[in-house]
């Protein structure tokens, strides 16, 4: 592919993107993106999402660090996103380089170039992305004129199968370290003799900056590691996460890019807090993204106000791993219905958990339309919810869905794990009977009520990916057959046709399983998928299971040994150079209270339960977080 050096964007508009499909995906030029002065810029950042333009789009981390380093005079931040499939054949057919939405400015004149690592299926399009943009592929190819390439987002707390083909990983949260590594980057080029080395040498000395060629790995015959060990004097042994403190003071966008186009999360999302203390085992972003810290009211109040003035959106989405949990949330949903009824701008809580689950709120926010509510139960028996630490009951979802029926609703949808740990049939069998229960109830109450509505109910199941830094981190995934026997098991026992059965493909879990456990060893695989065709692969008309495994092949590597690794509690995992706070010896605890179906209560609640976070706060900050 010859790339030009030069977009012509009157060719590009008039020519190219009439043959392509949704051409809104490739032209910028929306409400509130921000142009800044290419020439005057002294650090010039490409924030790339690896994944269409509507999925990106919704992703609330871009529009946050779009802030925060946009809004530093001499720093400039632009968007790029993975291009599809036509229009990948249009850049390729006529030299085309990937280019920011902002300037149209090639990927390969920026500084930096930023991927957001969300998901481990979206892993071949970052090279598809690097190779359109003419950016060297490997990291040890990349000479002194060509972008830095960084990584940060969830996937970073393990980003070994990528090491390879990135110049640094921000760990952690990004809105308070990026614009400093911009700067950085700003004053090592004005320097006037710019040396990559050199500049990723400092930037390891920032908080939650990881430079895997900084480091060396060592494995034994059974592909164990024998040694991880830093390469140069002065950098860390142990890379430890970047910490934004107090989301008081935290960069937040109250005027945040506004799309042409319908995307997936069309409205506004407005953080109010960030991190959870309900401890569920299988979660990572439970682990990673601790200690929980919360904006206050009247912040959110002021922020809501100006997302409304400078975006038209009729939707205010509170955002949260567990919303329920903010100390202000019934006041807060007060004042904002209150201040935006008469603008018909409706309010709505995306993540509640049944045993906070309130009617009384829903009604609050509810439309006029009642259409569906989602619960996650996770497990269908109580022993499996112990086991996960869920630490709801039978009786919370029965009590929960029974007001949510009674108050109007005739739509529910039930999330559940299969393949969890210590998981035995007895445990998918409840799941159909909670389902079952669910629907009975339903059905009663709709007579009881005069309802005329249909009930439905949804029975959603995701096969369980083991993740770092939880305790299941150590054990392996289920059999590929066995998850595709306990999809069929449960859909087999659903014979209502009020009941409706989702899963998700065992195969695409199964290769997210292998790279969310995976080594430094998989770079070439993943080199290799990408170079058969890989694109697009958490996409399922894309998604070729066939084309992993003879990538897997020709390394002499198999999927079975990353998914379904059982690693020793003494054993250096992968991701052990990397600290997100929580303590190993904890996670270790969890996983034998687990095995005992011990619960471990809400530390806000109940006391610490020492996992290890406070330690690097200010105490006195989580006392009072706790507190309120």
């Amino acid at each position: 592919m010859t790339i030009q050096k030069q977009i012509n964007r009157e060719d590009l508009f008039e020519r190219i993107l009439p043959r392509v499909e949704r051409p809104v995906r490739y032209t910028g030029g929306e409400l509130n993106s921000v142009v800044k002065d290419w020439d005057r810029a002294g650090a010039r950042f490409l924030f790339a999402f690896p994944d269409v333009y509507e999925v990106g789009m919704s992703h609330l981390g871009l529009q946050i660090l779009y802030t925060a380093v946009n809004s530093q005079q001499d720093l400039l931040m632009e968007r790029t996103f993975a291009p599809w499939r036509d229009m990948e054949q249009e850049m390729r057919r006529e030299g085309i380089p990937l280019y920011s939405l902002e300037s149209f400015h090639p990927a390969s004149e920026f500084d930096m170039m930023g991927f957001t690592l969300q998901y481990e299926m979206r892993d071949s399009n970052i090279l598809n992305m690097l190779e359109l943009g003419g950016i060297p592929l490997w990291q040890k190819d990349r000479g002194e004129e060509d972008p830095l390439v960084i990584g940060g987002g969830p996937c970073a707390f393990n980003p070994e199968p990528l090491a390879d083909f990135f110049d640094l990983f921000l760990v952690g949260d990004g809105e308070e370290v990026l614009p400093r590594l911009l700067e950085l980057l700003a004053s090592h080029k004005s320097g006037g003799s710019w040396n990559r080395k050199e500049y990723l040498l400092e930037a390891a000395s920032l908080p939650g900056v990881y430079v895997p060629s900084f480091y060396d790995v060592e494995y034994d015959e059974n592909g164990r590691i024998v040694r991880f060990d830093p390469v140069l004097a002065g950098v860390p042994e142990t890379v430890g996460k970047a910490l934004v403190k107090d989301l008081e003071t935290a960069p937040f966008p109250e005027a945040p890019i506004v799309p042409f186009m319908d995307v997936v999360h069309d409205r506004i999302m407005l953080e109010v807090l960030r991190g959870c203390t309900h401890s569920c085992r299988f979660c990572q972003a439970g682990t990673v993204y601790r200690p929980v810290r919360e904006r206050s009211g009247e912040l959110l109040l002021k922020q809501a106000k100006a997302l409304v003035a400078s975006t038209g959106h009729e939707d205010i989405s509170l955002t949260s791993l567990s919303t329920a949990d903010h100390s202000q949330l019934e006041s807060l949903v007060d004042s904002l219905m209150e201040e935006y009824r008469d603008r018909k701008i409706s309010i709505s809580l995306p993540s509640l958990r049944i045993d906070t689950y309130s009617v009384g709120l829903s009604e609050k926010i509810s439309s006029v339309r009642k259409t569906g509510l989602t619960f996650a139960p996770e497990a269908g028996s109580q022993r499996m919810r112990d086991v996960i630490n869920k630490g709801v009951t039978e009786e919370d979802l029965i009590r929960t869905v029974e007001d949510a029926f009674r108050a109007g609703w005739h739509r529910v949808k039930l999330y559940f794990m299969i393949g969890l740990p210590f998981e035995e049939y007895e445990d998918l069998d409840g799941i159909v009977r909670l389902a079952n229960i669910v629907l009975k109830r339903g059905k009663e109450i709709a007579r009881e009520t005069g309802s005329r509505q249909t009930i439905q109910v949804t029975v959603s199941a995701s096969s369980f990916v083991p993740k770092p830094f939880t305790p299941f981190q150590w054990g392996g995934q289920d059999p590929l057959e066995v998850l595709k026997e306990k999809q069929q098991y449960i859909r087999s026992r659903i014979r209502s046709g009020n009941l409706k059965f989702q899963y998700h493909n065992a195969e695409t879990s199964h290769m997210e399983a292998v790279f969310a456990r995976g080594d430094r060893r998989l770079g070439k695989v993943l080199h290799t998928a990408f170079s058969l065709g890989a694109r697009f692969d958490g996409w399922d008309e894309f998604f070729d299971f066939g084309l992993w495994q003879r990538a897997l092949e020709t390394h002499g590597l198999t999927s079975v040994q990353y998914a379904q690794k059982e690693f020793d509690l003494e054993e250096r995992l992968p991701w052990d150079h990397l600290d997100p706070g929580v303590r190993k010896s904890y996670l270790a605890d969890e996983l034998k209270a687990a095995k005992n179906t011990v619960l471990t209560p809400d530390c806000r609640e109940a006391g610490c339960t020492v996992c290890g976070i406070c330690m690097d706060m200010d105490a006195e900050m989580i006392l009072a977080g706790e507190r309120k």
